[in-house]
């Protein structure tokens, strides 16, 4: 297994074990300190588990070489896996937005200290894994690695609304500032937009993979120097990249003499090829037709 593979793996399951034990710890500690914002983050950490094990599996798949009925890999399932972990957020903020929003309709609890500290350790560990999951996906170009962070980072969001509204608890408590007391209530309802906004921007991207949407325009201008760098290419008719999970697939189309020989073409596609995936090493495969140029065209 490679190293890069290795940190994947690792990352994954740091996460995955993190999320099962602060989930046990927020949700036990909302439920006997009755804080909305700590259980309602307790259970966005629910969702984060499936969230990780999904990541876990897709990238287990998406390792698998291509086959006869996946001729270009299986990259895509760690697309899938992303798009499961927006449709997780986006449930979780629903959850955590309904029950925060509820709260206001009855006499707010004490605020606890111990749901205050449980909060702040959460936004710090949170804060570490985000900072070392995004790092190794971005390294790798995993997508589900980098929707694990990006989870990661909601839950950052999230421990830090907690952080507040239960400190703005504090102080409505200890100045006897009644609409202060519902701080901790309102902390929940931030969190839901927060992590609402971050699963349908997932959600979006998710999608554009699968619907094939092209790179990015730098990337593709990158590439489409690299094969005119190529003397032999007359003219580019079409060049188009597109993401396949965490690699790319770029197909051209280009002109070159007509007077060439077979042998002659290969070795040119055979430049071309090496050139753009020398420079760019998250492209798999590169597809080279050519074509036909007279000097009288």
């Amino acid at each position: 297994m490679s190293s890069s593979n290795t940190s994947s793996l690792w990352a994954i399951w740091l996460s995955l074990i993190s999320n099962i034990l602060l989930t046990i710890g927020k949700i036990g500690i909302g439920l006997i300190f009755h804080s909305e914002v700590l259980l309602a983050d307790g259970v966005h950490n629910a969702g984060d588990i499936i969230a990780s094990v999904a990541a876990l599996s897709a990238m287990r798949i998406s390792k698998l070489p291509a086959d006869e009925d996946h001729p270009y890999g299986h990259g895509k399932a760690e697309v899938l896996g992303s798009g499961f972990v927006a449709f997780i957020l986006v449930l979780a903020a629903l959850y955590i937005g309904y029950h925060a929003a509820t709260a206001f309709f009855h006499e707010p609890d004490a605020p606890s200290l111990i749901a205050f500290i449980a909060a702040a350790i959460s936004m710090a560990w949170k804060y570490g894994l985000y900072v070392y999951t995004i790092r190794i996906g971005k390294m790798t170009n995993r997508k589900g690695l980098i929707a694990t962070a990006q989870d990661h980072l909601a839950d950052v969001y999230a421990s830090f609304a907690a952080v507040v509204g239960i400190g703005l608890a504090f102080v409505g408590s200890h100045y006897d500032i009644r609409w202060l007391a519902y701080g901790d209530a309102a902390g929940g309802v931030v969190v839901s937009l927060l992590v609402l906004r971050l699963g349908i921007e997932m959600a979006k991207e998710s999608f554009d993979i699968l619907m094939e949407k092209t790179v990015d325009h730098d990337k593709l201008e990158q590439i489409t120097e690299l094969i005119l760098a190529c003397p032999d290419v007359r003219r580019i008719d079409r060049v188009r990249a597109r993401e396949h999970g965490h690699y790319i697939l770029v197909d051209a189309r280009i002109s070159v003499s007509g007077e060439l020989t077979i042998q002659q073409g290969h070795d040119i596609s055979r430049i071309i090829k090496k050139s753009i995936m020398v420079a760019h090493p998250d492209v798999d495969e590169v597809l080279i037709h050519l074509n036909p140029w007279y000097a009288d065209e």
